[in-house]
């Protein structure tokens, strides 16, 4: 796997709460595509980040076919808007330039978008994910699946205390198969009744995973998706009130960390002051940067 030593070393540090420090996704785009060294398959792993943007976009012009797109992808406006008529035409086959699961969702969206617990964007985000799962690194099918379970395991909890059939509105959903820790902190975030508190939480469990996946890589290609992940975090949390964002953020990484336990030789090697919310030995604390 390439070293991004140059690219990631002239990158700001992130930290979830200064959203204000962030270089934007599309400075990072532009910045990744002058990247001569980059080889063939690592930026295939960048592009998957950034179908995520194509995937929002897409949901856009399928309400508006003349809308502004707001997100940084990989493909334009022209391009999105030929491959949902190819989709649509009996007589042509699907878009080659595209993954099939998009020309998939845009028929499904025009079968079933008017349907009643329908959410397009939900539906279109697990085809995200489980596209990620059969085509990422290992930390991108990792992410893949942290998602999809975070999505679903909320998703669930609701519709337990609605008395809604759980079936119906999750995807491929096997209760069994969450990670305990995970199911306990999902199951506090779905208790929390500010909708803004509750997003702020599951960025923050999301941030941690990605900071604890990358600690010994912190150059190659699964550091710079992770980096790109923060980036998007920030830059969407950045249009709300900074200096609420920022308290509320740090509040709930000290908490999550002080709940982490991860093998004890991670803090063995820590400079004391990093330490600070470690309670023992088996409790992680990684470096805010």
């Amino acid at each position: 796997m390439s070293n991004y030593y140059c690219l990631m070393a002239g990158l700001p540090d992130l930290r979830l709460d200064s959203p204000e420090t962030a270089p934007s996704l599309q400075y990072l785009h532009e910045q990744i595509l002058e990247q001569d060294d980059m080889n063939g398959r690592d930026l295939r792993m960048v592009e998957l980040f950034f179908l995520m943007g194509d995937c929002r976009n897409l949901i856009v012009l399928l309400g508006d076919n003349l809308a502004k797109l707001p997100y940084i992808g990989k493909w334009n406006k022209q391009e999105l808007q030929e491959m949902i008529a190819d989709a649509l035409e009996d007589e042509f086959e699907d878009d080659k330039r595209f993954p099939p699961f998009m020309a998939d969702f845009v028929r499904e969206y025009y079968e079933r978008g008017q349907e009643k617990g329908y959410f397009p964007e939900d539906r279109l985000m697990v085809r995200y994910w489980h596209y990620l799962k059969q085509h990422g690194t290992g930390l991108i099918k990792g992410w893949a699946t942290l998602s999809l379970d975070i999505a679903n395991t909320l998703t669930a909890l609701i519709c337990e205390q609605q008395g809604w059939p759980v079936e119906q509105y999750t995807y491929g959903y096997e209760k069994a198969s969450v990670d305990e820790a995970l199911m306990a902190q999902l199951r506090e975030i779905a208790a929390d009744e500010d909708p803004v508190h509750k997003e702020q939480r599951i960025d923050a469990l999301k941030w941690l995973w990605a900071e604890e996946e990358t600690f010994f890589d912190a150059f190659n290609v699964d550091a710079l998706y992770t980096y790109l992940l923060k980036a998007e975090m920030l830059e969407r949390w950045s249009r709300l009130d900074p200096e609420q964002g920022k308290e509320r953020f740090r509040q709930i990484i000290e908490g999550l960390r002080k709940e982490a336990t991860v093998p004890a030789e991670f803090t063995a090697h820590m400079p004391k002051d990093e330490n600070i919310y470690a309670q023992n030995a088996g409790t992680y604390n990684k470096n805010e940067k």
